[in-house]
């Protein structure tokens, strides 16, 4: 066992009896100083060519945990095929009061009111600059300071800053504690948005692909005016989908349900995962998609994508699960190919996107098909 192996197999475990952001920190930290060995080769049939990038393996680290750029070769090598910083905002900003952070533990969920609490966009691009390793796909995430008076203006100065490092753009206007910033979803904000930060990626020296970041508590009428205007500005990705406002009556954990902030985690599977197979089908290839939202193992990895992912991110499960989940999902994903006699993960893309959007799929009957 490597020191980094013997050294998270116990931590892991403290690190839960830690209150979450401490713990949250405190992972960051260890990563930053302490990184892990580089990963095994992916088998290359995980492999993805998706938003004009090769991607060795399917799976990011989603938003939210290296908020500021702290850990990003550490997090690489953790077996992650890209990893996503931020939220970033302009200016920095503290976020909202602690505690903001809180384990659903019965439940495998977490819910957060974070606020985007950022270094700011030039800390976090000095530290992105300063990396020596070239190998590994890194997104950026961007978004608005809280008091901004010109949130427009602050999506085009991220995107204007982080244009040399960046290897994908992430456009989160679906937190929802940031008060209106999901107003950016609406069909005209949205245009206007859009119309904004493609004419700042397209004056830029290199060409960036172009992700937007949205919720998953959408009506079908929203989503349809979301797909057609980002159709009509082609850009080149969804992410489906940030953390949910609701709340599933079968949580477990209800007096920790009553905080205010977004639920990640397992609860989230379900909605986000139909949401996705909706856009899938209406969509109809115009961009990529991905998959996040509760994803916690080989299965819950696979059935976004046959739901209709490209790529894939998760984060909440591995509070629960640890570092060791990266290397499970990828040779669960090995075998689900197997059993399925494809050759690729692309061949397995949208095949029960039908089913999902009409009802038909539920979490239970992906927990029925485990295969790790």
């Amino acid at each position: 066992m490597t020191a980094y192996r013997f050294f998270t197999s116990l931590a892991h475990p403290v690190a839960l009896r830690l209150p979450p952001e401490t713990a949250h920190r405190l992972t960051v930290r260890t990563l930053s100083i302490l990184p892990p060995p580089h990963p095994d080769a992916d088998d290359p049939r995980l492999a993805v060519n998706v938003l004009g990038l090769d991607f060795p393996n399917p799976l990011g680290l989603a938003a939210g945990f290296d908020k500021n750029g702290e850990a990003v070769d550490a997090v690489l090598r953790l077996g992650f095929g890209f990893t996503e910083v931020g939220t970033v905002t302009p200016h920095p900003q503290p976020g909202n009061p602690r505690p903001r952070l809180f384990r659903l533990r019965h439940d495998r969920a977490v819910i957060n009111r974070y606020g985007f609490n950022s270094a700011g966009s030039a800390m976090v691009h000095r530290r992105l600059a300063a990396r020596t390793a070239t190998q590994g796909l890194v997104a950026v995430n961007i978004g608005a300071n809280k008091n901004s008076e010109d949130r427009i203006g602050d999506y085009v100065a991220g995107i204007a800053t982080f244009a040399d490092v960046a290897d994908i753009f992430v456009v989160n206007i679906s937190s929802p504690n940031t008060p209106g910033l999901r107003d950016l979803q609406r069909r005209q904000d949205l245009n206007d948005l859009l119309e904004a930060v493609l004419a700042a990626r397209d004056a830029a020296p290199r060409r960036v692909p172009l992700v937007v970041k949205i919720a998953p508590d959408l009506t079908l009428d929203e989503l349809d005016s979301i797909i057609e205007v980002c159709q009509a500005r082609r850009i080149d990705g969804l992410a489906i989908s940030n953390t949910t406002l609701s709340r599933p009556e079968n949580l477990v954990d209800h007096e920790i349900a009553k905080q205010h902030g977004g639920l990640s985690g397992r609860p989230l599977f379900h909605l986000s995962t139909w949401l996705l197979a909706q856009a899938y089908l209406r969509a109809e290839g115009a961009f990529a998609l991905i998959g996040i939202g509760g994803i916690e193992d080989a299965a819950t990895a696979f059935a976004k994508i046959e739901a209709g992912a490209d790529l894939i991110e998760l984060y909440s499960a591995l509070v629960y699960k640890g570092a060791g989940l990266v290397a499970n999902i990828k040779d669960g994903l090995v075998q689900h190919l197997n059993a399925a006699g494809f050759d690729r993960l692309a061949a397995a893309r949208g095949r029960t996107a039908t089913d999902w959007a009409a009802g038909k799929i539920t979490t239970a009957d992906i927990q029925f098909r485990k295969l790790v």
